[in-house]
């Protein structure tokens, strides 16, 4: 695949010097070092190596990767490393995609509160679905999902949510028969969505009795505790949107569509159109509209300050399991799963080649050795070259 001729690293060379000198006092370290990562992505600043094909000669300069979370060019081998460890987990039965979001008026908390605030959203949700699904009255089962964690709207604005991808049933109290669901139907919308209100405002409202919440600029009046009442008060009737997607047509199919999903940034590098002149154009999914394709253009400092909206607080788990998928219990329950679900153990996996050249050919079909003139040779490396300046600066978690 051709590479984008534009990049967000291009915006943040051009423009994100000057977004520090005027921003930088209110810049978390997080902020601070998810820009730079992305700015000297594969730079000499990183160094590398110079590369020679052993057929035709041709050389090139192959510079390291940052492989910070946010960048958008370094999750290709991360997204292809995660969907074949999933491989061996698919269950044959159907699937469905839940999305869990919050008001807009929860949002603000949240970005003030990234880690508590995240935290609550995961623990909801993951209390929500094992509630009802364990409830006789819809499943009667012991469920297991993942939940991936997004932050953005496709205009890149604060949207904080939650994908789950759950497999359609789950294993009996007595774990003696895996109990399915409905065709095409999982569990109630509507019911979920109220349980999880009230799981998140008990959850919310505990943190802040226990002084785990911080106010800033417009929400600095909600330090005071009859402030923070009345501004959770609408929320408790309002309608909180949890929606599920239409199952998948076959379970190898989850892996091909939620790949999409686990190793996204705020924006890829394919969706930009113009930076020039101190403005940035890009493509956008307009959802108001029935997803319809638009332009957006923003000033590249609006760009670069909705993009480090999404920046994470650095350790945080963008990716959970739960239930039968919970890491502890993880393989004895799969293998009770495919038992009750009459399916053969997976084939164990081999090891995987150390060099990441060849971990990327084995996982994307994707030769990084080929050469890119002749295609018939292979690149080796002839020179290394020192990294300048700084060390990479890595965020992978």
């Amino acid at each position: 695949m051709d590479r984008p001729k534009l990049e967000v690293a291009d915006v943040f060379r051009r423009y994100g010097e000057a977004y520090r000198e005027k921003h930088g006092g209110s810049m978390s370290t997080a902020q601070r070092r998810v820009m730079t990562a992305i700015e000297v992505c594969r730079t000499a600043a990183l160094g590398g190596q110079i590369e020679q094909c052993d057929a035709c000669g041709h050389q090139r300069i192959c510079y390291r990767s940052c492989r910070n979370r946010h960048c958008p060019k370094c999750q290709s081998l991360a997204r292809a490393e995660w969907i074949q460890r999933r491989q061996a987990e698919l269950l044959d039965c159907q699937y469905f995609h839940v999305v869990f979001t919050v008001p807009e008026e929860i949002a603000a908390i949240a970005y003030q509160n990234k880690e508590v605030v995240y935290g609550i959203l995961f623990r909801a949700t993951g209390e929500t679905l094992r509630t009802i699904a364990a409830d006789p009255k819809h499943l009667g089962a012991e469920i297991g999902f993942f939940a991936v964690l997004h932050s953005w709207g496709s205009n890149l604005l604060f949207h904080p949510h939650l994908h789950c991808v759950v497999p359609g049933g789950g294993l009996s109290p007595d774990g003696t028969r895996w109990i399915s669901c409905k065709p095409q139907f999982f569990l109630p919308v509507r019911v979920l969505s109220r349980l999880f209100r009230r799981l998140f405002l008990e959850h919310l409202q505990s943190a802040f009795n226990s002084g785990k919440l911080q106010f800033f600029t417009t929400l600095e009046r909600l330090r005071n505790r009859g402030e923070f009442t009345r501004y959770l008060a609408p929320l408790r009737k309002a309608e909180w949107v949890v929606y599920a997607k239409p199952p998948f047509a076959r379970p190898e199919q989850v892996l091909d569509y939620v790949g999409r999903y686990t190793h996204r940034v705020a924006i890829s590098n394919n969706r930009l159109l113009d930076i020039e002149a101190g403005q940035v154009r890009f493509r956008y999914k307009d959802y108001r509209n029935q997803g319809q394709q638009k332009t957006m253009t923003l000033s590249a400092e609006e760009f670069i300050r909705r993009f480090l909206l999404h920046a994470l607080p650095d350790g945080f788990q963008r990716i959970r399991y739960y239930g039968f998928l919970g890491n502890r219990y993880r393989q004895q329950k799969l293998a009770r799963c495919r038992q009750l679900l009459g399916m053969q153990p997976p084939l164990a996996s081999p090891e995987p080649p150390e060099d990441y050249r060849d971990r990327h050919e084995e996982l994307t079909g994707v030769s990084l050795r080929e050469c890119p003139v002749c295609h018939r040779g292979r690149m080796f490396r002839i020179e290394a070259l020192a990294a300048h300046r700084f060390q990479a600066i890595n965020d992978t978690s």
